[in-house]
């Protein structure tokens, strides 16, 4: 048997790196994939090449994160591995060595956001946003689709890409109604300047294989033919596994692959999945084989029983409207900006952002300068549980001119006072200060 595609793999288990020896995030996550993957002998296929993850830097981390009051202090060195993994993916695909890698690597990050405090959702940083920003530093820009498919919504990669219109960010998750983090709902659309670019699929909970490939097929496939983006990257949680025992829906190892099949990613990243025998090493499976271009049809869980997962015909009809919806507001998302920012110069928000690994709440004012030309000047003023009080001034990729010039001017005028660290961060020139 061959595969049409040339693929890599990527694997940390993170053997020293467990938040505690009985938490669902814990190394044993992907030992049980890497036997699999060896048993039945994955890497004896000639197109399915395994690669070490190389290690990131802090200034990697500095490029998309302002960590208080220092990325040291967040961070263990599984951390630059799991990251330096995702990078490694990146790597030997935009070097040609690969047509797609998976980087099945731990510990997760979509749910670390711009600014890190601390660890929340079992996340100190975001190692997708940091391999997408090593992309862009080393082989020029690129427009970037994340099809986010973790059964929980990943605020932190919806909070980075708020603002960014060359990066389209879409989450298919469990209803936040009904599951941490409690967000990711469809009218959490974008920030002003780059309206339509996030969009967020809450399906509700017992959602089996037939209601996540319907959304697929008629949503999210056409949204990304409209987009047209140079590269897809798949963060790839697998706890919408119908054993999963931390979230409620009915997804197969089969349809995770048949997913991936479609989506075709040029990378994937793991993220969350925490049924570690009965899921993981089946899914991980059928999405490598599928990724390869390889027969994936006898990848199968010993106790799959299709009737017995199958969603009723009231989840039916309701994400049937739901993908109409949605598909609705992408098509409208170009008539949007005037009626949000009402002429506007800046617009602010604030939030509560609670930190739920460490037990940090953290106060946030954003405030972004409202532009034609690019994603706006963003200046963050955050204040956490912890007594630390920051202000980042953050100059967005393919920046315009006057975004730039004012960041600056900022940055230079801002006095230190009453805050512990103020931050600039300019992610085209790759420059990263603290005063």
């Amino acid at each position: 048997m061959k595969g049409t595609r040339k693929t890599g793999l990527i694997f940390f288990p993170a053997f020293d790196w467990a938040i505690s020896p009985t938490h669902p995030e814990r190394e044993e996550r992907l030992l049980y994939t890497q036997d699999q993957v060896f048993e039945e002998g994955l890497l004896d296929f000639d197109n399915i090449t395994e690669f070490k993850p190389g290690l990131a830097t802090i200034e990697d981390i500095n490029r998309i994160h302002v960590c208080v009051p220092d990325a040291q202090s967040v961070i263990t060195e599984s951390h630059l591995i799991s990251a330096g993994g995702a990078i490694t993916a990146a790597d030997v695909v935009m070097q040609g060595k690969v047509d797609n890698a998976f980087a099945l690597v731990r510990p997760p990050g979509h749910h670390a956001m711009r600014i890190v405090h601390g660890a929340r959702g079992f996340c100190n940083i975001n190692i997708e946003a940091i391999m997408i920003e090593h992309i862009r530093k080393k082989y020029g820009h690129r427009r970037v689709a994340v099809v986010d498919t973790d059964c929980h919504h990943g605020d932190g990669t919806q909070d980075i890409y708020w603002h960014d219109p060359d990066t389209l960010y879409i989450s298919i998750h469990q209803d936040g109604r009904t599951l941490y983090p409690g967000s990711g709902f469809i009218e959490e659309f974008g920030g002003p300047n780059a309206l339509g670019y996030t969009i967020n699929i809450p399906l509700p909970p017992h959602t089996s294989q037939e209601g996540f490939l319907y959304t697929l097929d008629n949503l999210i496939l056409p949204i990304l033919d409209d987009y047209k983006p140079d590269l897809i990257i798949n963060s790839a949680g697998q706890d919408n596994h119908y054993t999963d025992p931390i979230t409620n829906m009915n997804f197969t190892a089969q349809g995770y692959a048949i997913l991936n099949e479609k989506l075709s990613p040029h990378i994937a990243v793991l993220e969350g999945g925490y049924s570690i025998e009965s899921a993981l090493p089946y899914v991980n499976a059928g999405i490598i084989l599928a990724m390869a271009g390889i027969d994936y049809s006898s990848v199968m869980e010993p106790d799959y029983d299709p009737e017995a997962i199958r969603q009723s015909p009231q989840i039916t009809r309701y994400i049937e409207q739901e993908v109409k919806e949605i598909y609705q507001l992408w098509k409208d998302r170009g008539t949007k900006k005037a009626e949000i920012t009402e002429g506007a110069g800046y617009l602010r928000r604030r939030r509560g952002i609670y930190y739920d690994t460490d037990n940090i709440e953290e106060d946030q004012i954003e405030t972004i300068r409202i532009c034609e030309d690019c994603g706006g000047l963003l200046t963050i003023d955050s204040r956490a549980s912890t007594g630390n009080r920051v202000f980042a001034v953050i100059i967005p990729g393919q920046s315009c001119p006057a975004c730039r010039k004012k960041g600056e001017q900022f940055f230079e005028s801002i006095d230190r006072g009453t805050y512990d660290h103020v931050y600039f961060q300019d992610r085209d020139r790759d420059i990263y200060q603290v005063k």
